[in-house]
C-alpha cells in the first residue's frame, strides 16, 4: 500500500503508517548478512527463575573484531540528543546492507505476512511450555523480524522535509529507505525519529525496518516488533523541532496563571529565514477539542535563523481565572492547548498543537502538593502488556486497566520499568491520574545477560533526553524515574557519579520535576541514596525478609527503614514506589489459612507447587514482599511517608514468581484478563472509605469440606461487622489498630449462605452475601459497553460467568467455553487469568477459571451495525451478547 504525502497546502502534514506492512520473522536464506547492531556477548547459564531482586553484575563486554555491523552507523541517530557536539558521533561512509534483499524495491513480499500496526509479533504464541522462558513470558519474543512498506512521494514535496517517528520498535531497529541505511535506535521502549529526506525519490519509496529482539534480555515479557504507532511526519524546511515545545506554568494561584512557553525551531533550509511565532491558548473540553475563543495569546516572537541551525522563541502571557489540572475525586483534570504557527513572509508555514495542563506542583517533607492540596499518593506499579493483547499498544484496553484502578481508588500509576506509549499519557491527563514516567531497568551493570547494559554507555543520554522532551508538557507526570533497582547501588561513589550524571540530565531537561531512582538496596548513608530530590524505595520501607525463616541466607535483608530516610534526609519526601508483591491466584483458596497477617508463598502455606496456584486469600507475598495489611499498617505508623505505588495493578506476562514454569504474574491485584482478585476490595475499602464496600471470601462452594474449618475473612470500609451462616450470628468484630480485614478463622463449612453486614460508626453501612452454588448450569455474557467505534482499533470486553440453575456464580467451574462472532467485527483473543493457562491467546475456546473467562472482541474499519457475541459449552445454556460498532 502506499502513503501518500503529498496536501500541499498543509503546513504540517502527520500520516499514521499503521495499513500496508508485510512482515516476516528471520533472515533471508543464504549467508550471514552481518546486520547486527553489535556483536553481543554469549549469556551464559542465566537462570530464568533467579530472586527478582538478585544482585546486578558486572558488564561483559565483547570485542566486535573485524566483524562487520551496524553500531557505527547507527549511533548519529541519537544525536540531536546529546548536548555536547564533541560527543556527537560522525557516520561512516557507505551503507551496510544496501544489498541485502529485503530492503530491495524489488524483492517480491506478497509472501510474507499482511500487518497492521501496531503489532507485536510473539503475542499469538505458541507458548513455550518447556525450558527456562518464564522470565519473558514463555512466548516466542526473540529473533529477527522484517517489516517493508512503501511511501509515496509528489515531485512537490521533494523540498519539504520528511521525517519517520516511531513510538516504539523492540528492539535495535534498523531502518532502511530505498536500499541505503537511514539509521536506528537500539531501546526498544523509546520513540525516536530519522530524516528520511536525503534518501527519497519521486513516486514510490521503498523502507525496510529490521528489528533484533534478544534472548535473556528483560526481566518481563517485553513484545516483539513495531508494537506502537508509526507515523511519517512532513514539514517545510522551517519547521518547529523534533519535541520543540515546553509549556510550563511558574504562578499558579485561583485567579490567575502565568503560562511560559518556549518554542524550538529549525531551518534545515539553505537560507537564511526571517520567522514570526505566534502562540493562541484555548481551553479544551471534555471531548478534548479546543474552545473557540481564546483564553489568552503570547505576544508574537521575531526570529532571525541561519541555514542548518535552530533558535528558540520564548514567551509568557497571563491567564485570569485559570481551570486547574489536578487530580480528582477533590480536583478536576482540566486542560488547555497551546496553538503555534509559524509564518514566513505572510504565509503560515508550521502548526504545531501542545496540549497541557495548568497546576501548581510542589515537594515537601510531608510529600505531594498540588494546587496547595496535599494529594497522598494510591498508586500502583503496571507494565507495559495488556494481557492477552501483549506488548502491542491498544488505547481502548489501556483506557479499561486505568478505568478498573481508578474506580478501586487508585490515584497515580508508576509506569515500570520504562517509558509508555505516548497515548497512555494522554490517558492518564485526561483522567487525572499521577504519573512517576521512568527509564532504565538496568544501567552499567546487568541483571540479564543482554539487557540495556550493553548499549547504556553510548545510549544512556540521548534515551534519556528522548522520555524528557517527549512527555514533560503532560499534567500528569509528576516525577521522573532514571532507574530501578539498578546495580550501581551497591558500587559505592562510582555508582553515585553515574546517578549525578543523569539527574543533571533532568534538571537540565525539566527543572520543574524532581528525579529519583529506586531503591531496594542502598541504605541512607549510601552515596547514591544522597543524589536524588526524593526518596523512592522499594520495599524497604516495610522491611525485606524479617521472618526468622530467611536468618543466615545471602538474600536482602532489610528491617524497616521509614525512620532510618526520615532521619538522613528530613527535608525529602519519601515514596514507597514498589510495596506488597502479594501474590495470590484469583479465586484459588488453600488451606489451612495463616494466622499471621503477612508470609512468604512456601509450599503448604499459600503455594501449591503442583497447580501452580497460590491462595486467594491475599495473606503471602513474595519473599522480599509482604501482604497488603503489612504495608498498610507501616504506611500508618509512619504518616510522614507520600504514598505507595503497588506491586502490581494488573498481573503481566512473564516474571511468575513463584512458579517459573507458569506463563504470568501473581502479583497483580487485577488478574491478567481484567478480573479483579479478592485484594482489590482490601486496597478499594482503604482507598475509598467514603464507598460502602463489604467483601467477603472465600466462596462457599465446598463439597466435600463438609464439616471442616474454612476461615471466612471480611474486607470492608466500615469499622466492624457481624457474620452469618445460615442465618446464625458468628459473632459482631470491630477492627483494632493497624487491623484492615476482619477474620472468623474458626467457621466449619456446610453448603448454604454467608451473609455480612457491616457497620460504619455504629450504622448500618454495607451488606453482602454468598450462597453455596449448585450444578454449572448456563453461562452469563456481559460486555464492558454496549457501544463501540468503527475504526478497526476500538475494542469491546465480555466478560463470560458460569452459573447454576439459579443464576448463583459457580466459583470452580472450568467447563470449556467456544467463542463466535457475527457482524462487523473479529475475535481477537480469550482469556481467563490463569497464569497456568498456555492456550494461545488467539484461540476461540478458552477454559473458564473460577468460573470466568474473556472474550476481546475489535470492530472492523468502517462497518457499522450489531456485533453479536455467542458464547456456548457443552451442557450449558449459551450466553448472546449485542454490541454496536458505530461512527463514534
Amino acid at each position: 500500500m502506499l502513503a501518500s504525502v503529498a496536501a500541499h497546502a498543509a503546513p504540517r502534514g502527520r500520516v499514521l503508517l499503521d495499513t500496508g506492512w508485510r512482515f516476516h520473522r528471520g533472515e533471508a536464506p543464504g549467508p550471514d548478512p552481518q546486520l547486527d547492531y553489535d556483536v553481543r556477548p554469549e549469556p551464559g547459564d542465566h537462570s530464568d527463575g533467579q530472586d527478582a531482586d538478585t544482585r546486578p553484575t558486572e558488564a561483559r563486554r565483547v570485542d566486535a573484531g573485524d566483524r562487520r555491523v551496524l553500531k557505527p552507523w547507527i549511533l548519529p541517530s541519537g544525536n540531536a540528543l546529546i548536548a555536547d557536539p564533541a560527543r556527537r558521533h560522525v557516520r561512516p561512509d557507505g551503507d551496510p546492507g544496501g544489498d541485502h534483499p529485503f530492503v530491495q524495491a524489488g524483492f517480491d513480499d506478497r509472501g510474507w505476512q499482511a500487518v497492521t500496526l501496531p503489532h507485536d509479533w510473539a503475542i499469538a504464541g505458541p507458548f513455550i511450555e518447556d525450558g527456562p522462558h518464564g522470565g519473558m513470558g514463555r512466548l516466542p519474543s526473540w529473533g529477527v523480524g522484517w517489516y517493508r512498506r512503501t511511501l509515496e512521494v509528489d515531485a512537490a514535496d521533494l523540498g519539504r522535509r520528511h521525517y519517520l517517528d516511531v513510538d516504539g520498535a523492540m528492539a535495535y531497529a534498523a531502518v532502511w529507505l530505498n536500499g541505503r541505511l537511514v539509521g536506528g535506535w537500539p531501546y526498544g521502549y523509546n520513540g525516536w525519529r530519522l530524516d528520511l529526506s536525503p534518501y527519497l525519490v519521486e513516486g514510490r519509496n521503498q523502507l525496510a525496518i529490521r528489528l533484533d529482539n534478544p534472548p535473556d534480555s528483560a526481566r518481563w515479557y517485553p513484545g516483539g516488533g513495531l508494537y506502537r504507532n508509526v507515523w511519517l511526519t512532513r514539514t517545510a524546511p522551517v519547521h518547529v523541532g523534533h519535541w520543540g515545545t515546553v509549556v510550563t506554568t511558574p504562578e499558579v494561584s485561583a485567579e490567575r496563571a502565568v503560562v511560559a512557553l518556549e518554542v524550538a525551531v529549525d531551518n534545515t533550509g539553505d537560507t537564511a529565514a526571517d520567522i514570526e511565532v505566534r502562540t493562541a491558548l484555548h481551553a479544551l473540553g471534555d471531548d478534548g477539542r479546543p474552545e473557540a475563543t481564546a483564553a489568552a495569546r503570547i505576544d508574537p516572537t521575531r526570529l532571525r535563523i541561519a541555514p542548518g541551525a535552530s533558535a528558540t522563541a520564548r514567551g509568557r502571557v497571563a491567564v485570569a481565572r485559570p481551570r486547574l489540572w489536578g487530580p480528582p475525586p477533590t480536583q478536576a483534570p482540566h486542560r488547555y492547548v497551546a496553538i503555534t504557527t509559524l509564518h514566513r513572509d505572510g504565509e503560515t508555514i508550521d502548526r504545531v498543537e501542545t496540549a497541557f495542563g495548568i497546576r501548581d506542583l510542589r515537594f515537601a517533607p510531608d510529600g505531594l502538593h498540588v494546587n496547595g492540596e496535599r494529594i497522598v499518593v494510591r498508586g500502583l506499579n503496571n507494565h507495559h502488556d495488556l494481557g492477552a493483547l501483549g506488548a502491542a499498544f491498544n488505547r481502548r484496553a489501556a483506557q479499561r486497566q486505568l478505568e478498573i484502578l481508578r474506580d478501586m481508588g487508585a490515584n497515580a500509576i508508576r509506569m515500570a520499568h520504562n517509558p509508555p506509549d505516548p497515548q497512555l499519557l494522554e490517558l492518564t491527563d485526561r483522567m487525572g491520574l499521577l504519573v512517576v514516567d521512568e527509564i532504565f531497568d538496568s544501567w552499567a551493570r546487568k541483571k540479564t545477560p543482554l539487557d540495556f547494559h550493553l548499549v547504556f554507555p553510548d545510549w544512556h543520554e540521548p534515551d534519556l533526553r528522548a522520555m524528557l522532551r517527549r512527555d514533560r508538557n503532560h499534567p500528569s507526570i509528576v516525577m521522573w524515574g532514571v532507574g530501578n533497582e539498578v546495580g550501581e547501588q551497591y558500587t559505592g561513589e562510582d555508582g553515585a557519579a553515574i546517578a549525578r550524571r543523569l539527574r543533571a540530565i533532568v534538571a537540565e531537561q525539566d527543572p520543574t520535576r524532581p528525579a529519583a531512582a529506586s531503591m531496594n538496596w542502598a541504605k541512607p548513608d549510601a552515596p547514591f541514596a544522597a543524589v536524588f530530590d526524593v526518596i523512592h524505595l522499594n520495599y524497604q520501607g516495610e522491611g525485606i525478609r524479617q521472618s526468622p525463616e530467611f536468618d543466615g541466607t545471602d538474600r536482602i535483608r532489610t528491617p524497616p527503614q521509614y525512620p532510618a530516610f526520615r532521619a538522613a534526609f528530613p527535608d525529602r519526601p519519601i515514596f514507597s514506589s514498589e510495596t506488597a508483591s502479594a501474590l495470590s491466584s484469583r479465586g484459588v483458596y488453600l488451606f489451612p489459612v495463616s494466622p499471621a497477617a503477612s508470609g512468604p508463598v512456601r509450599e503448604g502455606r499459600g503455594g501449591d507447587a503442583a497447580r501452580r496456584q497460590v491462595s486467594a486469600y491475599e495473606l503471602h507475598a513474595a519473599d522480599f514482599g509482604s501482604s497488603a495489611d503489612h504495608v498498610f499498617a507501616q504506611l500508618d505508623r509512619h504518616p510522614y511517608v507520600a504514598g505507595e505505588f503497588v506491586w502490581t495493578g494488573f498481573d503481566y506476562l512473564g516474571e511468575p514468581t513463584p512458579y517459573y514454569d507458569a506463563r504470568s504474574s501473581y502479583s497483580g491485584i487485577v488478574d491478567l484478563a481484567g478480573f479483579p482478585k479478592d485484594r482489590y476490595w482490601l486496597y478499594r475499602s482503604r482507598w475509598r472509605p467514603e464507598l460502602p464496600t463489604v467483601h467477603v471470601l472465600p466462596h462457599w462452594t465446598w463439597p466435600g469440606r463438609e464439616g471442616q474449618v474454612t476461615p471466612v475473612h471480611v474486607f470492608t470500609s466500615g469499622d466492624e461487622a457481624e457474620l452469618f451462616v445460615d442465618g446464625v450470628s458468628q459473632g459482631r468484630k470491630r477492627k483494632g489498630a493497624f487491623e484492615y480485614r476482619l477474620r472468623w478463622d474458626d467457621v466449619v463449612y456446610r453448603p448454604g449462605e454467608l451473609r455480612v453486614q457491616a457497620y460504619k460508626a455504629g450504622r448500618p453501612w454495607a451488606e453482602t452475601r454468598v450462597r453455596t452454588a449448585g450444578a454449572a448450569a448456563a453461562l452469563d455474557a456481559v460486555p464492558d459497553r454496549g457501544r463501540i467505534a468503527a475504526d478497526g482499533r476500538d475494542l469491546a470486553f465480555v466478560a463470560v460467568q458460569v452459573r447454576d440453575a439459579a443464576g448463583e456464580p459457580v466459583p470452580e467451574a472450568a467447563d470449556r467455553i467456544r467463542f463466535r462472532v457475527e457482524g462487523a467485527a473479529e475475535l481477537v483473543a480469550t482469556d481467563n487469568g490463569d497464569p497456568t493457562d498456555m492456550t494461545p491467546f488467539p484461540s476461540a475456546e478458552r477454559r473458564a477459571f473460577s468460573g470466568k473467562a474473556l472474550a476481546i472482541v475489535r470492530a472492523l474499519p468502517g462497518q457499522h451495525g450489531a456485533i453479536v457475541v455467542h458464547a456456548d459449552a457443552d451442557g450449558l445454556q449459551p450466553a448472546r451478547v449485542v454490541v454496536r460498532a458505530e461512527a463514534l
